[in-house]
């Protein structure tokens, strides 16, 4: 490697003796990512005088060290960007696409979908990673540091090592199974078959080289070089551990060439004086977050015992889904209704469906969008849509902002936890599954094509109050992000609650489904039982639901970050300098 690679990565070795907490408050640039090398590796950016783009992009790399199995370069994302000298807020989509011998059969076999856990641990599950053009694109536009500069935190970590957790240990464990079936998965992260346990070193010089290269010869060296050449061999030819088959994929050199990233002008929408910027298509979070409030802001909900207004957010949620899951996919290849899906008249009619004592007895229909779009060029109504498969929970969210007032809200994935299960031979990187975000049959807008990018639930918020940013907020968690923005919002907004207690708040998720998803710490409580009053029903297995971050710009100028102080081993908020 050329020595400024060097001696920028050797510059990050020795870790910053910041006290690593979920909560922090001080002036300057925030960050708050679920792990403390990751919150570190952006402060030590800004430190540096890197803006916000840098400092997100550096703490994105050093995650792909730490919490390999939700994120890395192996994946895609999408990033909301506040320009504070401008005063707009631009989005940076890099999510995966299908690779070009993609077709709408992908998953089917003899005429029917495939199973699904089938389908993730393959070849033929990877999408073309879009994650390192993401941040060239970021970095060449809004940023004020290259590759050298920004992935030397992360290489550091790499080379050096970090130590395992029982959070990680506990994830290599529920993936055991499919890493098994690669020998280069099972070298990296298993010991004799079994998860590394807390408290073991691990090192990722693979992950280090891939950096490196990176880091010197930019963009292409991934979409071109010999890492395009590893990943195209790596899913058409999986490295597989003896006894072991799957599914090979069809991915080609010239999709990786030709892969792009798309800047698209953030969704808008507004919620009590907020004016809220998310993610547009074909990240379906911005827009089923935005119609969800939509339809809340006709109920006072500050004005309501605590029970009914949470009714009321599952109910809202539900009609949401319904409608996110029969219009919304790649605008490049469908003409999603979205002016009247976010239209507060739509949201108004949706509403009326809504007993305010009583929860729906299970999924709802659709509505009808297109009677308030107003737009010509949109097709005749679509076909009703095929129940729909599963979306993994796994995926991790960072938020940072610098001294100049600029904010990133970034949301990235490799999908389920450890992705595909593939580590690219010779660089230590997991390769995604995000095929399977796509439906496996048809018809319905969210089908496999090739070149298109599957429906994601992302949803990466930045609010504005009087033209300033007033919070972001984000989470991972598959179809969940969607419930936990939400969620995490009408508690901070309505309820009034200080964000770090609207995070740390027990989380519950209802997507058009007979029963909502619960948290362990929700199941039997109080307010539970009184949910239940309204019908509300619960699924049998509570479990841990996204892992947010945030930011809050106080009215004193000060910054507050805000990481989870229960989720995912617990998260890591940092700020420049601290508030007294």
């Amino acid at each position: 490697m050329s020595a400024l690679v060097r001696a920028l990565a050797l510059s990050f070795v020795v870790v910053i003796s910041a006290r690593a907490a979920p909560v922090a408050t001080g002036t300057g640039g925030a960050v708050a990512t679920i792990s403390a090398r990751a919150s570190e590796s952006a402060l030590a950016i800004l430190n540096k005088g890197g803006n916000a783009v840098d400092a997100a992009v550096a703490a994105a790399a050093t995650l792909g060290v730490t919490d390999p199995f939700s994120c890395g370069i192996g994946g895609g994302g999408f990033m909301v960007i506040y320009l504070a000298k401008d005063g707009r807020v631009i989005t940076i989509d890099h999510r995966e696409m299908a690779p070009s011998g993609t077709g709408a059969q992908w998953f089917e076999q003899d005429g029917k979908p495939i199973d699904f856990d089938t389908a993730v641990a393959s070849g033929a599950a990877v999408g073309v990673p879009g994650t390192v053009r993401g941040w060239h694109e970021a970095l060449e536009r809004y940023g004020s540091m290259r590759f050298a500069q920004v992935l030397a935190p992360a290489i550091a970590v790499a080379e050096g090592g970090f130590t395992v957790n029982q959070n990680f240990s506990t994830l290599l464990g529920q993936n055991e199974k499919k890493f098994r079936q690669f020998a280069t998965t099972s070298e990296l992260y298993l010991h004799k078959g079994k998860a590394l346990p807390a408290g073991t070193l691990l090192r990722n010089p693979g992950m280090a080289r891939a950096y490196r290269e990176i880091a010197q010869g930019g963009v292409k060296a991934f979409y071109e070089g010999p890492i395009a050449h590893a990943i195209v061999e790596a899913v058409n030819r999986p490295p597989l551990a003896p006894g072991s088959r799957v599914r090979p994929g069809a991915m080609r050199l010239a999709d990786l060439a030709n892969y792009e990233a798309r800047i698209r002008p953030a969704l808008h929408s507004t919620y009590r004086g907020y004016d809220l910027y998310g993610m547009p298509l074909p990240s379906s979070g911005g827009a089923t977050v935005a119609h969800a409030l939509n339809i809340l802001e006709g109920f006072d909900l500050k004005a309501m015992p605590r029970a009914q207004a949470e009714h009321l957010y599952l109910e809202a949620s539900r009609l949401a889904f319904g409608d996110r899951n029969a219009y919304l996919a790649d605008p490049e290849y469908v003409d999603a209704p979205l002016t009247g899906l976010l239209s507060k008249d739509f949201a108004a009619q949706r509403r009326a469906l809504i007993q305010p004592d009583r929860a729906a007895p299970g999924a709802v229909a659709a509505g009808d969008p297109y009677a308030f779009q107003n737009d010509p060029s949109v097709p005749l109504r679509p076909r009703p849509s095929v129940q729909l498969a599963p979306e993994s929970a796994h995926t991790t969210h960072l938020t940072v902002s610098d001294k100049d007032g600029n904010v990133v809200a970034y949301t990235f994935t490799i999908e389920s936890w450890g992705g595909s299960g593939i580590v690219v031979p010779g660089y230590g990187f997991l390769l995604n599954n995000e095929m399977t975000d796509f439906d496996f049959a048809g018809p319905h807008p969210n089908v496999p094509e090739a070149g298109k990018r599957p429906r994601s639930s992302m949803a990466p918020t930045i609010a504005l109050k009087n033209g300033k940013p007033a919070f972001s907020i984000g989470s991972p968690g598959g179809s969940t992000i969607i419930t936990t923005v939400l969620q995490t919002i009408v508690n901070h907004v309505d309820f009034g609650m200080p964000m770090d207690k609207a995070v740390d708040a027990p989380r519950i998720s209802q997507r058009n489904a007979a029963e909502s998803s619960i948290e362990p710490r929700f199941k039997g409580s109080a307010q539970a039982r009184a949910l239940e009053g309204f019908g509300q029903r619960w699924e049998a297995a509570p479990e841990e639901i996204g892992a947010a971050n945030a930011l809050v710009f106080n009215p004193d100028g000060t910054v507050t970050a805000v990481s989870e102080g229960q989720r995912h081993g617990v998260g890591t908020a940092l700020v420049q300098r601290r508030g007294h």
